[in-house]
């Protein structure tokens, strides 16, 4: 007599992880110093002396990459930086980048 056998297969997923963005600040001759600082601390919880060394180099440059991130995470951090830049009427520009 033969023995029935059953066969089970099993799926695997790979699962990706999400790509990361990276979140650009650019220089401008009107965003004060002092409030890039606080942004910094604030919406990217840098340390203080980071953050001056951070905000020194977006100065004497033209942009600094300040952080990577899930997509959702950079956008927000992005558009929480605009907004409070918009508010005080500076036109610091914060953008996000593959």
């Amino acid at each position: 007599m033969a023995e029935k056998v059953k066969l089970t297969t099993k799926e695997r997923t790979k699962l990706k992880e999400p790509g990361k963005y990276k979140v650009v600040m650019y220089n401008d001759d009107f965003t004060p110093m002092e409030f890039v600082v606080n942004i910094l601390m604030d919406v990217f919880h840098k340390e203080q002396v980071e953050a001056m060394e951070i905000m020194m180099r977006i100065h004497k440059g033209t942009k600094e990459v300040v952080g990577e991130y899930v997509y959702d995470i950079a956008r927000t951090k992005a558009d929480i930086s605009i907004r409070r830049a918009r508010e005080e009427g500076y036109p610091f520009l914060v953008k996000i980048e593959e």
